[in-house]
């Protein structure tokens, strides 16, 4: 069967997101599980069913209507696209709630996604352990990133700092940064960011439930 190789072409930012939401859901489904309708699938999901199988069928063979998808070979497949194959190393700067909260997060082992180092200025945290991981001193995240050839960072620190925070994984080496701090950080480029405004977000979820009310 030919199929097209997952890095071969770009695949749309949206499109992208879908394939993170079913891979998701395949990795929640019982272990008995071994087949899943894409009626089934698109449901649970929240997704309308011809979307489901149109991003299936660009993964190859897998958008036939009427056919059942196997679990497992369509799950190796998503994390083939989506370069989880291979274990990939996290560094996380800021142990404050929301960053003793991720460092605590157990499912990132399951998409080959490992938390190697925490960071804070903060004497008080500092050789703090979060599962087995202790927090270090900010001065020693630079050489810790070279020494051990991580590529992914994870901020969550005050606004204020966030952009000297990312320079400085940027410096190090860090070529994906998670950021959760309320400020959009900036990367020069060959590195690409994720911004995640919790504030955006809530006023988002605010203004849709306004208009659920209205409906």
């Amino acid at each position: 069967m030919n199929r097209p190789s997952p890095r071969g072409k770009r695949i749309p930012p949206f499109t992208v997101l879908r394939f993170a939401r079913y891979l998701n859901f395949l990795c929640n489904l019982p272990e008995e599980v071994r087949e899943i309708s894409s009626a089934e699938m698109a449901r649970t999901i929240g997704i309308k069913a011809t979307q489901l199988r149109q991003d299936f069928f660009t993964l190859g063979g897998f958008g036939r209507q009427g056919r059942k998808y196997d679990t497992r070979v369509l799950e190796e497949r998503l994390r083939e696209v989506l370069a989880l194959q291979g274990s990939q190393h996290m560094v996380l700067v800021g142990a404050g709630n929301l960053g003793q909260a991720l460092a605590n997060y157990q499912d990132f082992e399951r998409f080959n996604l490992y938390l190697r180092g925490i960071f804070d200025t903060n004497p008080k945290l500092i050789g703090l352990r979060f599962r087995g991981i202790e927090v270090m001193g900010l001065e020693h995240m630079q050489d810790f990133i070279r020494e051990q050839g991580i590529e992914l960072g994870i901020i969550c620190v005050p606004h204020s700092v966030a952009q000297p925070v990312c320079d400085a994984l940027v410096e190090a080496g860090i070529k994906g940064i998670w950021n959760f701090s309320p400020e959009n950080v900036l990367v020069p480029e060959g590195v690409v960011v994720q911004n995640e405004n919790l504030s955006v977000g809530i006023m988002n979820l605010s203004y849709q439930l306004s208009i659920a009310r209205e409906d």
